[in-house]
């Protein structure tokens, strides 16, 4: 029988409630294999990608969790199917935890656009906030949405602990957004999330507070 974990917060009289979260990177995709971006496109994993994903479900059967949520793109639902299976769970799938689009760089490289469009690599390079790719979604309402998404579980899963399966650009862009960090300086502060890793937040009252960054699954 799975044990539900609570928190001092949840039942002492006169404190804020408040939920862990457990943000993790869906697994490696062929496209990220390549460094080519994978935004909303539906990317499968690799092998190495299940790979991950089977350590995520190692780590959810020792370590238990109360609710899984994940993006409603494939690499993130396979993701967490491990975790899901160990703990008898059934994922919440939040399409507001999807990746950004990243615009015509979508399945490109970096150095690819930027063979295209040397001027506008730079600025994106100097501050992808300001300068995203060109038709890609604004990084400012992509840091809007995901914020919103994880307050809302949070406020759900009062006292309980939730593993979140989402993207990499999106959870740096939220991590900044929850922390007071310049959205403009995401890549430099949050150089990747690890496919698979986990980076563990309180959130108190729509607060948030990191408590791990990017931890190994195994």
């Amino acid at each position: 029988m799975r044990t539900t974990h609570t928190t001092d917060d949840a039942t002492s009289p006169g404190t804020p409630a408040s939920a862990t979260l457990l943000l993790a990177r869906h697994g490696q995709t062929v496209w990220h294999a390549e460094n080519r971006y994978a935004g909303v496109s539906d990317v499968a994993l690799t092998d190495e990608g299940r790979a991950q994903a089977e350590a995520l479900g190692r780590w959810a059967a020792a370590h238990p969790v109360d609710a899984v949520w994940t993006s409603t793109l494939s690499r993130a639902v396979a993701t967490a199917a491990p975790a899901c299976r160990a703990l008898g769970l059934t994922a919440h799938h939040e399409s507001t935890l999807r990746e950004c689009d990243f615009g015509v760089v979508e399945g490109r490289t970096l150095a690819e656009f930027e063979a295209d469009n040397p001027a506008r690599a730079k600025a994106y390079r100097s501050d992808p906030v300001s300068y995203p790719f060109p038709e890609a979604e604004d990084p400012r309402t992509a840091a809007a949405r995901g914020t919103a998404a994880l307050r809302r579980i949070a406020a759900a899963h009062h006292g309980e602990r939730v593993l979140v399966v989402a993207h990499n650009t999106l959870l740096r862009l939220v991590l900044c957004s929850l922390l007071g960090i310049p959205l403009g300086g995401y890549r430099r502060v949050f150089p990747r999330l690890c496919n698979g890793a986990l980076t563990e937040l309180r959130m108190t009252d729509g607060a948030a507070a990191l408590l791990s960054f990017n931890v190994p699954c195994a």
